[in-house]
């Protein structure tokens, strides 16, 4: 037995032979397109740190599972890409792997810090209310559970359409029962308390709507910026979630909350006989209730809709980047040559929608105000 240790060729034996593992937990996301690159997100369980890889580091960490060691990777890697790994790369990543640690055996990080219950000033900031975030979503999870099955979902989706469709089809009885809405301050007054709270259930249905898919509700809390207060609630794994459809129904839930809750006064409304005075005032009591929730859905930040066409077109931060794009455009087409010819007709297509629609907004505001004073 030497004295000194293990040989270097002990060692290197050794290190082909080891088989890494990610540790327990650790989230993987999926493809998404960041600018003219394509980036997976990795984040560690314990304190949230989380960071880009391309596509060929995911292929290597995709296969740490403690089945393969360095041969059997690199074997993969070239069938792959075509293409040898070279194994100080194979080191460098592992090192990296490593140091934060992501590989299982790793040491725990300190955990993070955590967020004070407010920040902020008197004119703009938050405050979380909830002591147990993911506890109460998870409560509220398990009480609702039945009624998110399809044989309660699928008439509600029904109700909700069939609502939409009935208010937006005639839209001056809409118009007009606007106005009868807001010059009856008595009404009014109620019904943008009870729009209030319906922005309030529609944060928490962004969060059941995660705990049903296995998401982390970190906070709860409000948010103001003088005079308006609102809800929040942040669900932190939302990226990691399985599948399009968990993201899309988690995104989609506050607005379909909205709607459903507007389905008393719809009732309401068609018991009332044909000429009763309080069938206009209910009827743009469901209009105001229906564009504010269907403007959530529109694909401009910071709405949900947004979100939804993110990860239904798998991009990150699309409006910032296609900002950026476009400012390189301006300098000619030698600027965006690294941008691949998908990332260019998407920039491109989001900067003539996204302008297309805040068109569409003013000018149908600006008609209903117009409709609405010139009646």
């Amino acid at each position: 037995m030497s004295a000194t240790g293990p040989s270097p060729t002990d060692r290197a034996s050794a290190a082909r032979a080891y088989r890494p593992a990610l540790r327990p937990g650790v989230l993987v996301g999926p493809p998404l397109l960041r600018g003219p690159r394509t980036v997976h997100l990795i984040k560690h369980p314990v304190s949230g740190a989380a960071f880009e890889v391309g596509p060929k580091e995911h292929f290597v960490i995709s296969r740490l599972d403690g089945t393969r060691n360095v041969d059997d990777v690199v074997a993969e890697y070239a069938a792959r890409f075509r293409l040898r790994l070279p194994e100080e790369q194979w080191t460098r990543l592992l090192g990296l792997l490593g140091t934060r640690g992501l590989l299982a055996g790793s040491p725990d990080p300190a955990p993070p810090e955590p967020r004070p219950a407010r920040t902020g000033t008197f004119w703009k900031g938050s405050r979380r209310t909830v002591a147990d975030a993911h506890g109460t979503t998870g409560r509220l999870h398990r009480l609702l559970r039945p009624l998110l099955r399809p044989w309660a979902q699928l008439p509600l989706v029904a109700a909700v359409l069939v609502l939409v469709v009935a208010v937006l089809a005639d839209p001056v009885a809409a118009l007009d029962g606007t106005w009868e809405l807001l010059t009856r301050p008595l009404v009014l007054i109620p019904f943008a308390v009870f729009l209030w709270f319906s922005i309030c259930l529609h944060e928490l249905a962004h969060g059941i709507a995660a705990r049903h898919y296995g998401g982390v509700v970190t906070e709860i809390g409000l948010r103001w910026r003088f005079p308006a207060m609102m809800m929040y609630c942040t669900v932190d794994n939302y990226l990691f979630l399985p599948g399009l459809r968990a993201k899309l129904v988690v995104a989609a839930a506050g607005a379909y909350v909205n709607l459903v809750l507007l389905l008393p006064f719809a009732l309401w409304r068609a018991l009332l006989d044909p000429a009763d005075p309080g069938r206009p005032v209910l009827t743009g009591m469901l209009f105001v209730g229906v564009v504010q929730a269907l403007s959530n859905l529109v694909p401009l930040p910071p709405l949900d809709g947004y979100r939804m066409l993110g990860h239904t077109v798998g991009a990150a931060n699309l409006a910032p980047e296609t900002g950026t794009y476009l400012t390189l455009r301006r300098q000619g087409r030698d600027a965006v040559a690294a941008y691949p010819r998908r990332a260019r007709r998407l920039y491109t297509s989001y900067a003539v929608t996204a302008a297309a629609l805040v068109l569409l907004a003013v000018a149908g505001t600006g008609t209903a105000v117009v409709l609405l004073l010139f009646r």
